[in-house]
Order: C-alpha cells, then sequence, then structure tokens
C-alpha cells in the first residue's frame, strides 16, 4: 500500500486516547508491524492476516486501529467480536486490553464457561464495546438464546480470530468458520475479518479460512523482524537394552528420562523455561523425575507439569508464577503451552522427541528469545538401543535424523500447509443439528445454502449433503425426522443430542475420574482407569494413595504417598509428517556434514544411521529385506504412506505405515517388485475407500452412513493418490 508524504503518520490515525495510552506505556515509537497494520486496518475495508512472532505486538496491530474505528462508531452495540481457542488467552487479552479500553470508556467483557456471569449478563442488556469468546461460547449463544444474539452481534462491526493457524485444521476451525457465517447473517453488514497467527504456513489457506467466499480478497501482513538469533543444542541419550518404551514414575535410573532429567535439572534450575515433552504420560513422568531430584537436594520445587487432564486451577498458577517471574519455574508441558498465553520472559525451549511437525516447533520456539536475547532451543532424542539383529529403520537412529532434518527446514523457515479434515461430516452434521435446534425447523436447500454451499468453508456438495441427511434421518438413527411439508426436524436422538451438554463443542469429551485431595481438584483421569482404594496414582507431578471411591459422583479422593503410577490417558493421536519433512530426512542421511549443535552423543548417533542408510544399501535401493518381510524406504511422509497401506492391502498384501517407511509382510523385495511392476492402472480413490478401516474417528461420525465416510475419504485422498503413483514410480526401478 503506497502513502503520499502529506498523509498522517499510522500514530496520528489513532484515537487521541489511544496516543496518550501508547506515550504512558514508554513506547519509543510503533514496530513495523503495527504501523503496516494501522494503515491497512484504516485505509481498507480488507480482511487482513497479521502474521508475526509470538511477544511481537499482533495483538496491538489489530486493536488499535480497530479500537480507533470503535470508538469513532460512537454507543449502541458491540463493536469487535475478539475469539480464541483457548478460555487462557482470553483471560490473558482481558488483562492486556482492560486499561486500553477503560480510556476510551468502552467496556471489555470475558465470554466463556469460567467467566462471570453477572459482566456477560451486563453485555447482553446493554451490547457494547469488546468481547473476548471462544467458539464452544458462539455456539451456545446461537443455540440457546437466538434473539439475544441477534440484539448483541447486529452492529459488529469487526471479528478477530487470535492463533489463527489452530483453526486451519481440525474440528475446531470447520466449527468455527460455520459459527462465523451464522454471525455474519445477524450483522447489518459483514464484520471485517483480522487473523493473527506466528506461525501461519499457507498465506492462501488463511486468506481462504478468513474469506471463503473470496479468498484472494484478504491482505496478509508479515513481519519483517528476524529475531535475535537461536541457540541452540541437539542431544541424543540410548534407551537400557531392557526398556519397555513405555514412561513409568522412577526415583533414579539408568533409563533415557531420567539422564534427561539430570540435564534439565542442572540447566534449566534458577530460571524460566519450557519443556515440552509430548504426551500426558512422559510430561508426568519427567515432571515427578525433576520434583524427586529438588527433593533429593533440598531444593524450593521449580519443575511442574502442565496438560489439560490437569485442574485449570492448577494450570493458571503455574501461568501466572511464569509471568511473574519472580521465582524460577519450567513448566514441563504438552502442547498446552504452544498458543500465545503471555508467559513473560521465557530463557529457554526444551523438546523430549525430535519434532514432526515445523508448525509446532516454530510456534514453541517462539516462547524463547522475548526480549532481544537469542532463542535458546534444546532437543532431547531417545534412541532405542541397536542390537546386531535390530529393526532397519531402529539403525538409521530416525529419531536423530529427524531432529536434524527438522532444524534444516526451521533455518529454511518451512512450515507445514493445511490439509483437508476427515471431520467434515461431524461438523456438516453438527451445525445441521444446531441450525434446526435453534430455528425449529429448515428445508434441506436452506439448510444446505446455509451451511456448506460452495462458498462456505464447510463445502459440500448437494448429493454428498443429502446422504447425510438421509442417514441422520433413518429410523434406527433417529437424529431428524422430514414433515410432509418438507422441513427438516430434530427427531428423538436429535433432541437428546442437542439438550446435552456437551453439544457445543465439536470434539469429543470422555467420562472421567475427578481428583480430588484436601477439597481441592487436581484434575481427571479418564474412567477407563480402575481405581480403587489403595491403588497408587503419579498425577500432577505427585504421588497419591486412593482414599476413597465415590462411584456415582466419579469422584477419587487422594491423600499423598511415597510411591505412585501413572495412570492410563487418552492415547494421543499421531501427528502427521509432511512430506517435505520425510524428503528431508533422507537428505541428510545421503549427506557428510556434522552439525556443531549435536551433542557427542546425537552426533555418534547421526554417523551410525548414515553408516547403516549405506550398509542396507538404501542409498541405491528403497526396498530392503527384513527377515521374512520387506521394509520399502518412501520418504514420503505420513498422508502418502497411508495411501500405499491402503494400495497394497487391497492387493492383498499385509503391511503398516511408519512416517518414512513401510513394512511388508511376508514379502521379499524382489516380489515386491514384481507387483508394483505389473500394477498397469493403479484404483482409484473411490475403489481403495473399500478397504479402508477405522473411518470414524470424529464426535458424531457415529451418525454418518459408512458409505458417505468412504466417498468423503476418497475425495480428500485423491491428492495423496497422485503423489503415491509418483512414488512408486520412483520405486520400481
Amino acid at each position: 500500500m503506497s502513502i503520499s508524504a502529506s498523509e498522517p503518520s499510522s500514530f496520528d490515525r489513532l484515537h487521541p486516547e489511544i496516543r496518550r495510552w501508547i506515550r504512558d506505556q514508554g513506547w519509543t515509537g510503533l514496530r513495523p508491524i503495527q504501523d503496516e497494520a494501522i494503515r491497512t486496518v484504516l485505509g481498507s475495508e480488507a480482511d487482513v492476516v497479521v502474521m508475526a512472532g509470538t511477544a511481537s505486538g499482533k495483538t496491538e496491530a489489530a486493536f488499535l486501529p480497530l479500537l480507533t474505528q470503535a470508538a469513532g462508531a460512537g454507543d449502541g452495540g458491540l463493536r469487535i467480536l475478539y475469539v480464541s481457542p483457548l478460555k487462557a488467552l482470553i483471560n490473558d487479552q482481558h488483562r492486556r486490553l482492560e486499561t486500553l479500553c477503560e480510556r476510551l470508556e468502552m467496556p471489555v467483557t470475558r465470554w466463556h464457561g469460567d467467566a462471570p456471569a453477572a459482566a456477560k449478563a451486563k453485555l447482553l442488556r446493554r451490547p457494547a464495546g469488546v468481547a473476548l469468546i471462544t467458539p464452544e461460547s458462539i455456539e451456545a449463544l446461537l443455540l440457546r438464546r437466538q434473539a439475544d444474539a441477534a440484539r448483541l452481534f447486529r452492529g459488529l462491526q469487526s471479528i478477530v480470530v487470535d492463533e489463527l493457524h489452530a483453526f486451519l485444521k481440525g474440528p475446531r476451525g470447520l466449527h468455527l468458520s460455520s459459527l462465523l457465517r451464522r454471525v455474519d447473517r445477524l450483522c447489518e453488514k459483514r464484520p471485517r475479518r483480522i487473523g493473527l497467527s506466528a506461525t501461519l504456513g499457507d498465506d492462501d489457506a488463511g486468506r481462504r479460512w478468513l474469506n471463503p467466499a473470496h479468498p484472494k480478497m484478504p491482505i496478509v501482513l508479515r513481519s519483517r523482524d528476524g529475531g535475535s538469533g537461536l541457540k541452540l543444542q541437539v542431544r541424543g541419550y540410548e534407551e537400557p537394552p531392557d526398556a519397555s518404551g513405555v514412561d513409568e514414575i522412577a526415583d533414579d535410573g539408568d533409563d533415557a528420562l531420567s539422564r534427561i532429567a539430570d540435564h534439565m535439572f542442572e540447566h534449566l534450575r534458577g530460571s524460566n523455561n519450557l519443556a515440552f515433552a509430548g504426551s500426558r504420560r512422559t510430561v508426568e513422568a519427567l515432571a515427578d523425575r525433576l520434583r524427586q531430584r529438588c527433593v533429593a537436594k533440598g531444593l524450593p520445587e521449580e519443575f511442574f507439569p502442565h496438560h489439560g487432564s490437569l485442574a485449570k486451577e492448577l494450570r493458571e498458577e503455574l501461568e501466572l508464577r511464569l509471568k511473574a517471574g519472580d521465582l524460577p519455574t519450567t513448566a514441563v508441558a504438552t502442547t498446552t503451552l504452544e498458543l500465545g498465553i503471555d508467559l513473560g520472559n521465557v530463557k529457554s525451549v526444551a523438546q523430549v522427541g525430535a519434532p514432526k511437525s515445523l508448525a509446532a516447533l516454530r510456534q514453541r520456539l517462539g516462547r524463547s528469545g522475548r526480549r532481544g536475547d537469542p532463542a535458546v532451543l534444546r532437543i532431547y532424542v531417545r534412541e532405542r538401543h541397536v542390537a546386531a539383529d535390530a529393526d532397519p529403520l531402529d539403525q538409521l537412529r530416525i529419531g536423530t535424523v529427524r531432529a536434524v532434518a527438522a532444524v534444516r527446514l526451521l533455518i529454511e523457515g518451512f512450515v507445514e500447509p493445511a490439509g483437508d479434515d476427515p471431520s467434515l461430516a461431524t461438523v456438516v452434521l453438527h451445525q445441521t443439528l444446531s441450525t434446526i435446534a435453534a430455528d425449529g425447523a429448515i428445508r434441506p436447500v436452506a439448510a444446505h445454502r446455509a451451511i456448506c454451499d460452495k462458498d462456505s468453508y464447510l463445502a459440500m456438495g448437494t448429493s454428498e449433503y443429502a446422504a447425510l441427511l438421509r442417514g441422520a434421518g433413518r429410523k434406527d438413527v433417529g437424529l431428524l425426522e422430514q414433515t410432509s411439508g418438507g422441513l427438516l426436524m430434530l427427531g428423538p436422538e436429535g433432541e437428546r443430542v442437542t439438550a446435552a451438554h456437551d453439544f457445543y463443542a465439536v470434539f469429543e469429551t470422555d467420562d472421567e475420574w475427578r481428583l480430588v485431595t484436601g477439597g481441592r481438584t487436581l484434575g481427571t483421569v479418564p474412567i477407563t482407569n480402575v481405581l480403587a482404594i489403595g491403588a497408587l496414582v503419579g498425577f500432577a507431578g505427585r504421588r497419591w494413595r486412593v482414599e476413597s471411591v465415590d462411584d456415582r459422583a466419579k469422584v477419587l479422593v487422594v491423600a499423598p504417598h511415597r510411591a505412585g503410577k501413572l495412570p492410563k490417558f487418552d492415547p494421543p493421536t499421531g501427528e502427521p509428517v509432511h512430506p517435505r519433512l520425510s524428503q528431508e530426512m533422507r537428505h541428510v542421511l545421503g549427506s557428510e556434514d556434522v552439525p556443531s549443535y549435536l551433542d557427542p552423543a546425537a552426533r555418534a548417533f547421526l554417523e551410525e544411521g548414515r553408516a547403516a542408510y549405506r550398509r542396507l544399501g538404501l542409498d541405491r535401493s528403497c526396498a530392503i529385506a527384513a527377515g521374512r518381510d520387506t521394509v520399502l524406504a518412501t520418504w514420503a511422509g505420513t498422508a502418502v504412506n497411508d495411501i500405499l497401506v491402503v494400495l497394497l492391502r487391497s492387493a492383498g498384501l499385509e503391511c503398516q505405515a511408519d512416517d518414512v517407511a513401510l513394512e511388508i509382510a511376508d514379502c521379499s523385495p524382489d516380489e515386491l517388485r514384481r507387483l508394483l511392476s505389473s500394477m498397469t492402472e493403479i484404483p482409484s480413490t473411490e475403489a481403495l475407500a473399500s478397504v479402508v478401516k477405522n473411518l470414524r474417528g470424529a464426535k458424531y461420525d457415529q451418525f454418518v452412513d459408512e458409505d458417505l465416510l468412504r466417498r468423503l475419504w476418497a475425495e480428500r485422498a485423491k491428492s495423496s493418490r497422485e503423489q503415491a503413483i509418483a512414488t512408486i514410480s520412483d520405486l520400481v526401478w
């Protein structure tokens, strides 16, 4: 956007009270991304994507110009709707915006399940200012309080979507897109949308999500601040020969996680850090080891777990402690601390396990180096003990190789683009039920147009939508009924489903035990854990004994104990590997440079992996014998490998996929070569869909006809099939 010399500066275009607030903050000037955003927002009506790192000022980049516009619109309506995937992020942004909005005499209201009810009631009586809300709370408003929602959103000017990248895939992104489309219909004029992201890997995907009807129109603003550099180390640890591969609570030992705890205790103690440990089980096992080291040394505790099963109060206490910065604190977390809650000055970031997602790695790394210092990243890689007859993939030291490949792509600036989501049918069905529950009845054509026509992010063809409705209306399903006049209404099961307390969310919520000690809730564990009086539990970084059980209320009262055993948490969903990362791993194995950031153990692992790569002949061939089986190294990524598994199973072979390879049972490399060479035509995805298993993964898939799920799978798989064909061509050497 060109600005003539006669035009006022971006600072001068802001509301006078906002300018005074900026001066009172002691700012020496606007950051470049803020200057650019102010000019763009105040100089156009376009949707905007603001891409900048964590703590870069992108929240202010959006709100300074939007609040200027809102103040100019006068009283009489909610002006800005801020949507976040996390309640904690809403609470954090409320603290940041409260004093600024007070200057403008503009209310800012939190709206989620834990927010004060009085403030929400006041907003409904007199809509004004800014509302900070979760997708699920929007759903509840539209479903249960339609008249209030219509009055609330009528004068809405802008919608800010924080952590935009988190909504580009998964059911919550599809859900929110549909909800905002419903909000648009209640507004006098479609509100402008502003998306904020630190790790958006695909500009076009971000544009399309913000404005599906006109995906070329949103303007993308990208921060040019390259940061202050990166300090990096990759450390290698080999498990003992008898290791089970399952993390448990241990007082001491020679397992890799204990030795990782030794290093973290020595180097992270005394400062604020984040340690991402993957699964909840590993988080608890590592946090327990670190706590035991503090106890053994007679030192105050400063290592604490953070994951979604912990009580909200425990998570918030840890977040506030990190932000205050007056006590050294390391949070051992799952993905719960990836998103942009302000955690103050975090000295370093650690990760247990080689990264599988560049987007997640970049998001985590953005937590460190926030005050001009270089970001600090430690990657702890655990490798299995390799015997003489070890699996070929173990011999390649895949974890270490993936860590090096991820660092290469991090430096290159690569971030995975979003792909098609398998939860489309669930979200379309959910939104159909919600729309009918809110309106009472609707015609099928109107429902399709409102929810999933070609201009919607939830695009679904009329034939697929008709199949969805027919399946939901079957007598044995009972979600929908149709009147003689053609109107869709809720059936008995539809009434029950939409009345349930968990309907607002499109993700699964399972039955759980609630752990309580001294009247305080520690958190929850899946009900699949059979826990009786006397059972030992490791949870919240401590060890407990079950003292009493309330089966009806699903409550376990626990007391501190010297021993504990980790509960079974829900199995983590497999994180897919993008083809670019898988291909880079092959390049790492085929090259000779030894990065200086590897510690001696990681360096040795890399050299072992490269030697095995040559010894096994993978530098010349992609198929190698493993006893009576064959390992087919495709280096094509998770999605393509999954298609190849379906293809080979349809040909009668037993096989399973890894991120970089396939393992085919009872088939030699020569037999596999002959089979692949004989495939004159690769079956269509429609044909392959007939042998796909486990199609029902999303919340309401149980109500969707399997034939429709197979049709949708076939459509999603088309691009992966083309890549699989290219991969086969390369493999048939």
